[in-house]
């Protein structure tokens, strides 16, 4: 691929990827049914608003891993989704450590959740009781603890640390383990991020009337909002070169509002041509976008307008939300493993995007992946995820083949 001196920092090879959600437990299970465009993860439970009534969740189904008994205190179920990703790449992991060493090996992580879920049960004790379990450890849903954790139980040495900045953590976590391969600090990162269902963004999330009581709808003249969803997804990045790379990243701050994004999509469009210009490719050059994609009205209205200004010529665009639920600060990653996925598919097909079908007449028509759609014959694959967060977080990733 022709690069521009505009290039801020060298690629981020892949050398491997660990990813679980609702979609399954493996690359291969997940790349399958995201292809599919299928829905079946996400299913209708109880138990999570405080006014008693259900929601639809993207949960994870497979049986995860414990922790080893040395990492007890870590115990929660946000560091057993970590371990679940971490196995699938486990071979590669251990090879790269042992290839450049402890130290030369770093974790970039992003979540938003951490081990809520296992202090809301701790605090609920407290007021039945009148005592936190006796195997209760704060430590556990502290927002630090996934890249400490993670460090730990590989022995590593090298920089650790989460990024927790809403919806856009794990991509952020992508971009930070880029700049530490650049500039020299690493040979290798181990970055991605992880988050799970609890009562606080459930219920949160619902009270600010951002969740749908059906499934997520976006770009939909009938959107309603997001539904929630829990991923971990892990990529090991080297400065050794293979055959996909993270190529450019893009960030802004909109500074507009709390939890709402700039209505123009300013601060979107900013990232989106920020990413462009550091992988040193045009706009024309990207085959697929993974659209942020929350189904909530004020999102798809900003990132429409800012797609449109950007990419005039329309190409092939999905939000994957409606398969896995809004994985939060897991979403970054996630979204970027699915653009790797789509990027290795021998047949080059592309995530549908699963919706009623209704365009809404206010917003910019795009080019929605249909079933059966698949990158440009005899093109260079290069792809593009957006993300963009409470607060006017934004972030674009540019992933492509070499």
């Amino acid at each position: 691929m022709k690069r521009t001196d505009r290039q801020i920092a060298p690629p981020a090879y892949i050398a491997a990827l660990g990813l679980v959600n609702a979609l399954g437990n493996s690359c291969s299970e997940v790349r399958a049914r995201m292809l599919s465009g299928d829905t079946r993860g996400m299913t209708r439970e109880g138990g999570w608003l405080a006014t008693g009534g259900d929601a639809l969740v993207g949960r994870v189904r497979t049986p995860l891993p414990e922790l080893p008994a040395r990492l007890s205190r870590y115990e929660c179920r946000n560091n057993r989704l970590l371990l679940a990703a971490l196995e699938q790449i486990g071979r590669e992991v251990a090879a790269t450590i042992a290839e450049f060493g402890h130290r030369r090996v770093g974790i970039v992580l992003g979540t938003s959740t951490s081990g809520i879920a296992e202090g809301e049960l701790a605090f609920e004790a407290l007021r039945d009781t009148g005592a936190l379990p006796a195997d209760f450890d704060y430590v556990c849903q502290e927002i630090g603890t996934p890249a400490v954790f993670l460090a730990r139980h590989l022995g590593l040495l090298g920089p650790a640390y989460t990024v927790s900045t809403a919806c856009t953590s794990s991509a952020k976590a992508l971009v930070s383990a880029r700049m530490l391969l650049a500039s020299g600090t690493c040979d290798a990162v181990i970055a991605g991020g992880v988050d799970t269902l609890c009562r606080l963004t459930v219920s949160g999330f619902t009270s600010l009337e951002s969740v749908s009581p059906g499934h997520s709808n976006p770009m939909s003249a009938n959107r309603r909002g997001i539904n929630i969803g829990e991923a971990a997804a892990l990529f090991l990045l080297t400065r050794s070169p293979t055959s996909h790379a993270v190529l450019g990243c893009g960030e802004s701050s909109d500074a507009y509002h709390v939890s709402a994004p700039h209505p123009e999509g300013r601060g979107a469009e900013t990232a989106m041509r920020a990413a462009l210009a550091d992988a040193g490719v045009r706009p024309e050059a990207i085959g697929y976008i993974n659209l942020h994609g929350t189904a909530t009205p004020k999102n798809d209205e900003m990132e429409s307008l800012a797609m449109q200004r950007v990419f005039p010529h329309a190409p092939p665009a999905s939000s994957t939300k409606p398969l896995t639920g809004h994985t939060l600060g897991a979403a970054g990653a996630t979204e970027a493993a699915f653009c790797y996925l789509t990027l290795t598919d021998e047949e080059g097909r592309l995530p549908p995007h699963v919706w009623d079908g209704v365009a809404d007449p206010a917003l910019p028509l795009l080019n929605l992946v249909r079933p059966g759609d698949r990158f440009g014959d005899g093109s260079r694959r290069v792809s593009m995820s957006n993300g963009f967060a409470f607060g006017g977080s934004n972030v674009s990733l540019i992933l492509g083949e070499l």
